[in-house]
């Protein structure tokens, strides 16, 4: 504006949710902007303090862990409660058996490369919003990552299982 430069002036603006102290944050920054987007890769690393790449602790890099679970649902709440919306990137979007999860944690978006998109759209019409949710307040319940894994990939397979092949 001050450059008189064109630009639209309703274009949206989000925050990515990529650390524990963001989604900690997540009421007060949902006041400042349209939407979240959850970086899952990142979130996961920095709540679970791995490196998802270093082969000598890789193996506790778990997407599952209840931590996350907890912050993703934090930080949607914080979204709903402020009339914005949610996304999710990284890996996470992609794994077709956590679709389920995060469906019913409340996600409104996911964001998937185009070789995934078609499996992902097959399997979202396969599930049940209620069904989902349930899922979701079970695995918000459970105390270990292999549990929540356990979970989402049992109800993965009943609603779709022929796209996990």
């Amino acid at each position: 504006t001050a450059e008189n430069i064109a630009f639209d002036p309703n274009i949206e603006v989000g925050v990515m949710i990529e650390v524990p102290s963001a989604a900690i944050m997540a009421e007060e920054l949902a006041k400042e902007v349209d939407f979240f987007s959850i970086g899952t890769n990142d979130l996961i690393q920095y709540t679970v303090a791995v490196d998802r790449v270093n082969k000598n602790v890789s193996a506790l890099y778990k997407p599952t862990n209840p931590a996350v679970i907890r912050l993703i649902k934090m930080t949607v709440e914080a979204a709903k409660n402020n009339g914005i919306w949610t996304g999710v990137c990284g890996e996470m979007a992609s794994d077709l058996r956590l679709t389920p999860l995060l469906i019913g944690l409340g996600v409104d978006e996911l964001s998937v490369g185009n070789h995934q998109l078609p499996r992902i759209k097959k399997a979202i019409r396969s599930l049940s919003y209620q069904e989902c949710s349930d899922l979701a307040d079970e695995a918000l319940q459970c105390r270990f990552s292999t549990d929540i894994l356990k979970l989402t990939t049992q109800h993965a397979h009943a609603c779709y299982g022929e796209l996990l092949r």
